[in-house]
Formats: C-alpha cells, structure tokens, sequence
C-alpha cells in the first residue's frame, strides 16, 4: 500500500532522505496533519491512484482535449 507514512526523528535531514526512498502519496514528519483542502491527498500502489482536493483533485475530473486544426 503508498497512501500515506509517518517519519518520527530528531534528524530533520534523515527525514527529508526518507521522504525521497518513500513511496506513498504523502509523507508527514514528526506528526500528522488533518485534511486541508489547499494540499492535494492521494496514494500509489494499492492505495489506489490519483488525487483528491486542491487543485490537483480537480483535474480528475477534467478530460484535456488537443484540437488539431490546419491553418491551409
């Protein structure tokens, strides 16, 4: 499962290189956040796919369309 994970430590710097080994859909340090509809929420792998909330969200549901038009 990649929905989310939890890094507890001192060393702000070892944090940050989990963040990076990690794949999940976020990745929260020395704590957990709530919803905030301004950040993105989302997983990988069996979590499942995609996002939710900001603006990222709102892409799931929009079908990007390329209209090709000959200017002859």
């Amino acid at each position: 499962f990649g929905l989310t994970a939890t890094v507890y430590t001192r060393d702000l710097e070892l944090a940050q290189r989990m963040t990076e080994e990690l794949e999940t859909g976020g990745v929260f340090i020395n704590g957990y956040s709530a919803s905030d509809p301004r950040v993105t929420f989302g997983g990988v792998k069996k979590s499942g796919f995609g996002r939710e909330l900001s603006h990222f969200g709102v892409r799931e549901f929009c079908n990007a369309q390329t209209v090709w038009r000959d200017r002859h």
